[in-house]
């Protein structure tokens, strides 16, 4: 069945996040199976003022900037944005002339994608990969059960209810897009997924470099990928001193940056730790390997609140891939993933005293090691690769085409 699909995307590469790589990933599945597809970013991406734009052999359609925002009264300013990617979504599926029009999260791509759609007489697939609503809650811009909160999270449930096919990441999404009375039957779970073939086992550490960290000699537990609060690093900077008493050769390596990353510096200095810990900031990601091949255990500490609680990381799947060892936290998004003591080990969210206490018992365990490395690497390989991941889309796409062709 061939198909041509306009995907309504936040933000696109050459930005680098979670949200780039998971879209690159099912952009090249999709193509593999034969279908066209086109790609429209909001001005949310933030680049330059291009109408189109060419990135690594990907061609992408732009929404520009405004020249300047409103921030006179909340909402309006996102109204705003709503109406531009709605005038520039008409202009290019009028181009390109798509026959599934795919938006994906937030729910500011939905909603043009949605009156674009109902315009032109094209189905509209909605991918949920986090609710706004929870995000915003971690970034501190609401609290939960706020007015804003309130509102965000009923203008998402309309959006559900209108969409043609919701996507969703992960079950603990799915089963939230069901409470809210959207049919079960319309609801498909697209799981976090690798390129195995990306991943290969871990190389031995570059000598050089460990030196120039200070980590020679040193067992590392790392974290690398943004610092953002719902991630956890201040539960693993508490529990550093409780894994030095128990292994004093132990040293935290982070890498990336992000919001958190003034308040860490100063809990590490707080806690008289400056000497254990290298923050090693943002690196290019024709580097991350370097770095990944410096650790021997990665924390994925977590904090417990309905964004981890729901949503599934892309990092420990990662980890697995490579055939890394891992600690994580017992939130939601990592039992989905992590089988406690089989591919990973799992801990109790919140707990200090529990993450050292895992960290401890792994480093003292390595006769576990290479079962838990197998095991990992398995567990992508047989159920979380991109291929069986997007061939998930196929028979949705084909019941929503096939309806608006009826």
């Amino acid at each position: 069945m061939s198909l041509r699909i306009l995907h309504v995307l936040d933000h696109s590469i050459p930005l680098h996040s979670g949200y780039t790589f998971r879209t690159l990933s099912i952009l090249r599945e999709q193509r593999k199976l034969g279908w066209q597809t086109f790609h429209l970013t909001t001005p949310r991406h933030l680049l330059g003022r291009s109408l189109e734009e060419e990135v690594d052999g990907w061609h992408f359609f732009r929404t520009p900037v405004s020249e300047a925002g409103s921030r006179r009264w909340p909402g309006l300013d996102e109204l705003a944005l709503m109406r531009r990617v709605e005038q520039r979504l008409l202009e290019v599926a009028q181009k390109v002339r798509p026959q599934i029009l795919h938006a994906h999260s937030p729910v500011l791509n939905a909603i043009p994608a949605l009156r674009v759609g109902r315009r032109l007489g094209l189905p509209v697939a909605y991918e949920v990969r986090a609710f706004w609503e929870d995000a915003a809650v971690d970034h501190g811009t609401t609290s939960e059960g706020s007015l804003r909160y309130r509102l965000t999270r009923g203008l998402e449930t309309w959006a559900l209810k209108r969409a043609d096919q919701v996507f969703t990441i992960c079950e603990g999404l799915r089963n939230d897009i069901v409470q809210r009375g959207i049919p079960a039957e319309k609801v498909t779970v697209i799981p976090n997924a690798v390129d195995i073939e990306s991943f290969v086992g871990g190389g031995p550490a570059d000598a050089r470099l460990k030196s120039q960290l200070g980590l020679s000699g040193a067992t590392v537990i790392g974290f690398i990928g943004s610092f953002y609060a719902y991630e956890g690093l201040d539960l693993l900077i508490d529990a550093l001193p409780e894994i030095l008493r128990q292994r004093p050769d132990v040293r935290v390596l982070l890498v990336g940056g992000g919001p958190q990353e003034a308040a860490l510096r100063q809990q590490i200095a707080r806690l008289g730790v400056e000497s254990k810990v290298v923050i090693a900031g943002r690196v290019p990601h024709s580097e991350v390997q370097r770095y990944y091949d410096l650790v021997d255990v990665l924390a994925y500490p977590r904090h417990s609140m309905r964004l981890t609680d729901l949503v599934t990381p892309l990092k420990p799947l990662e980890a697995m891939a490579q055939g890394r060892l891992l600690v994580a936290s017992d939130v939601g998004g990592h039992r989905e993933l992590i089988r406690h003591g089989e591919n990973g080990i799992l801990f109790r969210a919140g707990s200090k005293e529990a993450l050292a206490d895992a960290v401890g018992q792994l480093l003292t365990e390595r006769e576990r090691w290479p079962a838990l490395r197998a095991a990992g690497r398995q567990f992508v390989e047989n159920e979380r690769n991109w291929t069986a991941s997007v061939a998930r889309y196929a028979t949705a796409y084909a019941r929503i085409a096939k309806n608006a062709n009826a």
